[in-house]
């Protein structure tokens, strides 16, 4: 019979999933106060971010259940956090039926919880996170950051400012694709010189 394998609780997924969130919640608040008037309404349907969001959430977590790996779950991980962040920035707009500003929307309230579970898990689990984030190649870093960038252009792109959300893309493309084949160079080298 076997046995089930002890895997412990991953908190630098935790750590990551929540700066995307933070990154996320803030990013989107921050254009869409600047921006009130650009919205994306095709056949007479409003297209809220919350929808990337959730779409983003689903992608994240099937892949998660249907391709467990090691590496691609700091991704799954930073994609889950982008979608909550897009969710949770329109709290306040579904809880009231049609309000996007609502005092719901509690941006303050959001950053403080945010900063409450960050503080919590580096206090908590600190060696343990930075183990899980830090120790991580610097070229698997920029492939991270390029994956945030390309998820994150769905914001442009959900109020209808398809020009910024292909640069914002393009460059989040270019810091995955940099960081892949960084990270593949790596790779090659220790091959070489463990063949050698």
């Amino acid at each position: 019979m076997a046995q089930a394998s002890q895997v412990g609780f991953p908190h630098g997924l935790s750590f990551l999933a929540t700066i995307a969130f933070v990154s996320s919640f803030l990013g989107s608040r921050t254009f869409a106060t600047l921006n009130p008037q650009i919205v994306v309404i095709q056949q007479g349907i409003h297209f809220h971010h919350f929808w990337y969001g959730l779409a983003l959430i689903a992608i994240a977590g099937w892949l998660g259940i249907v391709r467990p790996s090691e590496r691609l779950s700091r991704v799954y991980a930073i994609v889950y956090g982008l979608g909550a962040g897009f969710i949770g920035d329109e709290v306040g707009l579904l809880l009231t039926f049609g309000d996007y500003y609502s005092e719901l929307t509690y941006v303050s309230f959001v950053a403080a919880a945010s900063f409450i579970i960050l503080v919590m898990l580096l206090l908590r689990y600190g060696d343990r996170v930075v183990k899980d984030v830090f120790s991580i190649s610097s070229a698997e870093r920029v492939l991270h950051l390029g994956i945030f960038l390309v998820g994150f252009s769905a914001i442009f792109f959900a109020f209808g400012l398809n020009p910024q959300g292909v640069v914002v893309a393009l460059a989040g493309l270019i810091m995955a694709a940099a960081g892949r084949w960084r990270e593949r160079g790596s790779a090659t080298r220790i091959n070489n010189l463990e063949a050698a």
